[in-house]
């Protein structure tokens, strides 16, 4: 069982991003705010679940929080600031549109910009303890697959239904057959990467 809080009586957001390491679609990051004392014996990183117990667990977390949001910046904009800032604005913009404000920020990772005067601390594999990032991390990476799979559709070559964006081999194989197309980050070097095998 992942631990509920890391204070006593702040008000805490769990924040965890989704597709920092694919070639193509947004970051997509989540905020999250779960009542005090919360427990939920499946809630657990997003990466060590599968496709059904994700989906139960976002129903789960969107009907119990207090508040959660999802925020999303897109290729052009990873393009324009990396996508170490890209992570952090999805972030920030998860958290503006939370309707509670937060009193502290619960970041997966090791490094974060900080929020307006919001106290954080960053947590390496986060997810994989608190339950307020763990809940961050569901929503970002179910969000974030909604997103390729309608994508997938108009794009099908690239295989977003299954690698939903990822440097997959059919992915890579795709990209040296069909070249990039809008939901590429042009930013990534794909030809160096793809002779590197990434």
């Amino acid at each position: 069982m992942l631990k509920s809080a890391f204070s006593k009586d702040l008000i805490e957001c769990g924040c965890d991003e989704a597709g920092r390491g694919c070639l193509a679609g947004p970051v997509v990051a989540a905020a999250v705010i779960l009542p005090k004392g919360f427990m939920h014996s499946l809630l657990d990183d997003s990466k060590k679940l599968n496709k059904s117990t994700r989906e139960q667990l976002r129903n789960d977390v969107m009907e119990h929080a207090l508040a959660w949001s999802v925020g999303m910046v897109s290729p052009e904009e990873i393009d324009k600031i990396n996508i170490l800032n890209a992570s952090f604005l999805a972030m920030h913009k998860a958290i503006d549109k939370l309707s509670i404000n937060p009193e502290l920020l619960l970041i997966d990772g090791n490094r974060f910009k900080s929020y307006k005067d919001i106290k954080h601390h960053c947590i390496i594999k986060g997810d994989g303890k608190y339950l307020s990032i763990a809940a961050a991390s569901i929503l970002a990476k179910t969000f974030r697959d909604d997103y390729m799979l309608e994508a997938h559709k108009s794009y099908p070559d690239y295989s977003w239904d299954t690698n939903k964006g990822y440097p997959t081999p059919k992915h890579k194989e795709a990209i040296q057959r069909h070249g990039l197309c809008e939901h590429h980050r042009k930013s990534f070097n794909h030809h160096i990467q793809l002779k590197m095998g990434f």
